[in-house]
């Protein structure tokens, strides 16, 4: 289900960046059921209610139960501080983070991530403002505690500022965030110059949220142009984990187009978003469209997926083109693309890290491309029976669909591994191998005993 209220709220609140007036939405009227919350984040917050705190359940769960989609995660808000979250649960607890000190809660394989109400920079005395931020405006650290008020209006989206107290089974609303969930609209608190230099992941944040939800990103929401470039600075590693929650959900194609459209895609992919923009990048277009539509329709059928194959096709554009650079400086053909591989990696790790689990199947998938043109003698049963076929069969099916490699190529290859004579995937790797050594040593065998 996507965006979708079944009444009609009260429009209580102006539309400034200062909201006055809390609402209170009682259980009646919200129909959040305390079975729709995880069993965790329940004896997180019974825990720090009994405890003598206030915690709350808040973001994209609050907003997700409303919109009536499952939520992913529980996030707890609360007016204790994080060392006091660690006395209430002991050793489930641990603190994590530099730049928002929070706790982490264990039950089981969840884990429930609890915050401090945090004070709202615009209403702080700016002489008691200990937080650090960089000479571009994004906050280095934030560990200033306020009131429950404050810090809806320090979150980034009203929808994302909604709070749902276990003491009173009502959803509390600072922000105006029920008059979006009832528009269908995604509003930033606040001034997007700011709030988007505190934080530029939020740009592609509100691209996910928008595209998930079916929202329609309010026109002061909408990522300036000239601040995507601020996403070119976020540390690699966090980056690595928002590009597999833009692009591996179910809403990863209509992401895509947006992240294409508001021009955040080009600093996260800069080279591969160079190819695109050329007079010949139609093609390339289409196989990464391709490639994130059939990753939404496998996790949408709750089939496997990786990030290997995700980024093989994400950044095969950039190699493929390099190869072709380096083969026109006279570089023979796999070398070059062996070079380009290398060359095109190391600068995408830059801007988004991936790490060795996904890196090494993804060149895998590229090194394997160019052996399907080997169909002669043993070749295409040794090539079926390698660990990495399938992907690398999936991806050529991917190049034949876009007209990159000829359709009866990967027509051959459909066939010649449905073939019952040859070997499947894993089974037979080294077998012809075995058999001549056995026979080199029986003639071995043969001329001795002569």
């Amino acid at each position: 289900m996507r965006c979708k209220l079944p009444r009609e709220t009260d429009h209580l609140f102006n539309r400034g960046d200062t909201i006055n007036e809390l609402r209170v939405i009682e259980s009646h009227e919200h129909g959040i059921l305390r079975e729709q919350i995880s069993r965790g984040a329940l004896e997180t917050l019974e825990g720090l209610n009994a405890a003598g705190y206030r915690a709350c359940l808040v973001g994209g769960a609050v907003r997700d139960l409303l919109l009536g989609v499952p939520p992913k995660d529980f996030d707890v808000a609360t007016d204790a501080e994080p060392e006091q979250v660690v006395e209430v649960f002991g050793r489930k607890a641990r603190l994590i983070g530099r730049r928002f000190r929070i706790a982490h809660v264990r039950f089981g394989r969840e884990i429930v991530e609890v915050s401090t109400f945090r004070a709202d920079p615009g209403a702080s005395d700016p002489e008691a403002d200990t937080r650090e931020l960089d000479d571009a405006g994004r906050v280095l650290r934030d560990n200033v505690f306020g009131s429950i008020a404050e810090d809806a209006r320090r979150r980034d989206f009203a929808i994302n500022g909604l709070y749902y107290d276990i003491a009173d089974d009502c959803v509390h609303d600072y922000v105006g965030g029920m008059d979006d969930v009832s528009a269908c609209r995604l509003r930033l608190i606040g001034d997007a110059d700011v709030r988007y230099r505190e934080d530029p992941v939020r740009m592609i944040r509100a691209v996910r949220i928008a595209a998930k939800l079916g929202l329609t990103i309010d026109e002061p929401a909408r990522p300036p142009r000239e601040l995507v470039g601020l996403l070119a600075d976020v540390p690699a590693a966090r980056m690595f984990d928002e590009v597999l929650k833009l692009l591996m959900n179910p809403a990863g194609p209509r992401v895509y187009r947006m992240l294409r459209e508001y021009g955040l895609f080009t600093p996260l992919f800069d080279q591969t978003a160079a190819v695109l923009d050329s007079p010949a990048g139609a093609a390339s277009e289409a196989l990464i469209e391709q490639a994130i539509t059939n990753t939404a329709a496998r996790i949408e059928a709750d089939k496997p997926v990786t990030p290997a194959f995700l980024f093989a096709a994400l950044l095969w554009p950039a190699v493929r083109e390099r190869a072709a650079e380096l083969e026109r400086g006279g570089m023979p053909p796999a070398p070059a693309l062996a070079s380009a591989q290398s060359d095109v990696t190391g600068r995408q790790v830059q801007r988004v890290a991936i790490p060795k689990r996904f890196s090494i199947p993804m060149r895998e998938i590229w090194h394997l491309q160019p052996r399907f043109h080997r169909r002669r003698g043993k070749q295409p049963s040794r090539m079926i029976a390698h660990p990495r076929f399938r992907a690398a069969y999936d991806f050529l099916l991917l190049r034949a669909a876009v007209g990159e490699v000829e359709q009866e190529l990967a027509d051959w290859w459909t066939t010649a591994q449905n073939d019952p004579s040859t070997p499947a995937p894993g089974s037979g790797a080294a077998a012809p191998g075995k058999a001549r050594k056995r026979r080199r040593g029986g003639r071995r065998r043969r001329t001795e005993s002569a």
